[in-house]
């Protein structure tokens, strides 16, 4: 009985490894990529099996004597038809790596071949060679996710997607198939689908946080869009009168070589329809922007260089039209944007010189600037190198575009490709005309100026730029005689603002260690000081911030390493009776900066000893035992109570009768560099 189940359990195995290698076969001739591979992978596996058990299959084989004939046989028929066929698989599969490793060169070239023709915009030639590639290799990923990229310039969108569908058999994490599949599912309105694909390039790598935002954000305002157009159309067939209006008004502007008067006038008419989403959705479905394009008056006098008073007036009527089309409406800022006459206008409108225009130039800017979106399509579709210039220059203007003109530059700085974009002409054309303005305060715009100086400051977030500026000594120059101006007699309240926003710049500026910043650190420490000193040192500033607060900041950057700032503080100030003063402050900041300042400044030859009939010891004793709840505030007193022991031991008697060594002791850690 036992001997029949063995048989049964021997002829059962014997079937299941011939179902197994038959299997394996059937995979190996799969057109699928993904299955032969897994065949081909599964063969591999069993040939290393084989080689390992072969030793102990020979044994099983002498030591299975029990078995009778038919086993045996089953046996016998198993060894040679497995052995056999896994040779002859080997063999095989040496062959296919050969081929696989032509194959692979093979479809590379072609691959070239069809990236060179992309670039080309030959795309039916790209789609042709990547097509040929796949039949030398069906698993290579990176032709079809380029051929689905040439469907997309096609518009063949499904063909697109199907090509990504591969792409992904052949990688599951394949970041350009799902952001190709997006693209054409949005292309198709298929939004959901859409926003699942980029939802998996954020799930397979969160660093591509800015790749996903970018893309749903196109979704929504395509999804935004339709449906805009969706409604717009149901109200112009319900026989809406401002759905048709809107239409006819267009149509009489369409009338050629009219009178400018005529258009100015239907300009200003349309203008006053666009009431809201509707209204504008119908302008731009009724081709409302070709008004600048197809009508030769309207684009004369728009586009031209020296305007006359009809030319000014049709320009400011455009400039209304078009903030009234485009408030609120994405698809229509980006239609505008996109315009090949905008793309030069908009800065040659800026630059004027005519109130009316650059205003209303100004006030359509805002339009993009004042939101992510619209600030990525002036970026995308505007050479802002020159703008920073433009913009820059309003601060001699009224006090609404002055204003006007620093926001936008505010908004634009929040960009990180804004800043990589001013790199360009930084040093060449926007360092001079920021100095000639700093050193023309008196004559321009103060509250504007200030806010310059702050864009500037922001400007300096990107490393590239700070350098430029920090080893511009005209920059250096202006500043410092902005300065003198805003110290001057009777000047501080009025210069206020400029005084605050140049300080917050010079401690931008310090950041850097250059030439140029030790040769004027002198010179900045005796503003500083001068500012300090001053019975108005205190001045509250608009935003609610004190000048001194930025002053000894800066003072303490330049007496950190320049032996010579260290002295100029000192020489102006022998007793430290700006320092003392500073150090009693209720702001913990301005006392951290004033003890490091002074911790550096003890350096210099009988400073310390000047101290010595003063309440140093115990106003850094009481900052350093624990007053203070900024760490940093301790820490720097506790520095600079132990370079004036060091310096004077004198100080050491009056720090033993304040019962101080405890605190000093324990702040030793902070002082290892007395």
């Amino acid at each position: 009985m036992l001997g029949d189940e063995q048989q049964e359990e021997d002829f059962q195995r014997f079937l299941r490894r011939v179902d197994d290698i038959t299997n394996l076969v059937e995979g190996l001739k799969s057109t699928d990529p993904a299955i032969q591979e897994k065949a081909l992978a599964e063969t591999e596996k069993r040939l290393c099996e084989k080689e390992a058990s072969e030793e102990e299959e020979c044994k099983t084989k002498v030591n299975r004597t029990v078995i009778n004939s038919r086993a045996s046989d089953i046996e016998q028929v198993e060894t040679i038809n497995s052995d056999g066929f896994l040779a002859a698989l080997e063999k095989d599969a040496r062959e296919r790596a050969k081929r696989r490793k032509r194959n692979e060169h093979l479809a590379d070239a072609l691959k070239e071949k069809g990236n060179d023709a992309f670039r080309k915009g030959d795309y039916v030639t790209a789609i042709q060679k990547y097509t040929e590639g796949l039949e030398k290799l069906k698993d290579k990923q990176e032709l079809y996710t380029n051929r689905a990229q040439a469907y997309l310039k096609m518009h063949e969108y499904e063909k697109a997607i199907s090509d990504c569908e591969w792409a992904l058999k052949c990688n599951e994490k394949c970041i350009k198939a799902y952001f190709q599949m997006g693209k054409a599912h949005l292309a198709l309105k298929h939004f959901s689908e859409s926003r699942q694909c980029y939802q998996k390039i954020l799930e397979i790598d969160p660093q591509k946080e800015s790749l996903f935002k970018d893309c749903m954000n196109e979704v929504n305002l395509e999804e935004k869009r339709m449906n805009e157009e969706e409604r717009a159309l149901k109200e112009f067939e319900s026989g809406s009168v401002t759905a048709l209006s809107i239409k006819e008004l267009l149509h009489k502007l369409d009338r050629p070589d009219q009178n400018i008067l005529y258009y100015t006038g239907g300009i200003r008419v349309l203008t006053g329809a666009m009431k809201g989403c509707t209204e504008q959705t119908l302008f731009r479905t009724n081709d409302g922007f070709s008004i600048i394009n197809d009508n030769k008056v309207v684009r004369r006098g728009f586009c031209a260089e020296r305007k006359n008073t009809t030319e000014v007036d049709l320009s400011v009527s455009l400039l209304f039209l078009w903030q009234a089309v485009c408030t609120g409406n994405g698809e229509n800022q980006r239609l505008l944007l996109t315009h090949p006459d905008m793309n030069v206008q908009l800065s040659e409108l800026l630059s004027s010189g005519v109130p009316e225009i650059q205003k209303e130039t100004l006030a359509l800017i805002s339009l993009y600037s004042e939101n992510e979106n619209g600030r990525r399509l002036l970026i995308r579709h505007q050479d802002l190198t020159k703008w920073l210039q433009i913009l820059m220059m309003f601060v001699s203007s009224t006090d609404a575009e002055a204003s006007s003109a620093m926001n936008i530059l505010t908004d634009l700085t929040k960009e990180e490709k804004f800043k990589t974009q001013c790199r360009i002409k930084f040093s060449t054309d926007v360092l001079p005309l920021f100095s000639q303005l700093l050193t023309s305060a008196k004559l321009v715009n103060q509250t504007a100026l200030a806010h310059c100086i702050g864009i500037m400051g922001d400007l300096c977030a990107d490393v590239v730029i700070r350098k430029q500026m920090a080893d511009c000594q005209e920059c250096w120059q202006a500043c410092l005689k902005l300065m003198d101006e805003c110290l001057s007699g009777g000047s501080k309240l009025k210069y206020q603002e400029c005084l605050f926003a140049v300080l917050g710049l010079m401690m931008n500026l310090l950041l850097e260690s250059n030439a140029a910043i030790q040769y004027f650190a002198v010179d900045i420490s005796g503003r500083c000081m001068c500012l300090l000193s001053s019975k108005d040192g205190r001045i509250v500033t608009a935003g609610g911030q004190i000048t001194s607060n930025y002053a000894i900041k800066t003072l303490s950057i330049c007496t950190k390493s320049n032996s010579q700032a260290q002295e100029e503080v000192v020489k102006s100030d022998k007793r430290f009776g700006v320092l003392l003063k500073l150090l009693e402050s209720e702001n913990e900041m301005i006392v951290g900066n004033a003890a490091f300042c002074l911790g550096q400044c003890l350096v210099v030859p009988g400073a310390a000893t000047s101290l010595l009939n003063s309440n140093v010891v115990m106003i850094l004793l009481k900052h350093a035992g624990g007053d203070a709840t900024n760490t940093s505030v301790q820490e720097n007193a506790a520095i600079a109570l132990g370079k004036l022991c060091v310096a004077e031991p004198r100080h050491i008697f009056q720090l033993r009768e304040l019962n101080g060594m405890a605190i000093l002791n324990s702040s030793m850690k902070y002082v290892h560099s007395v």
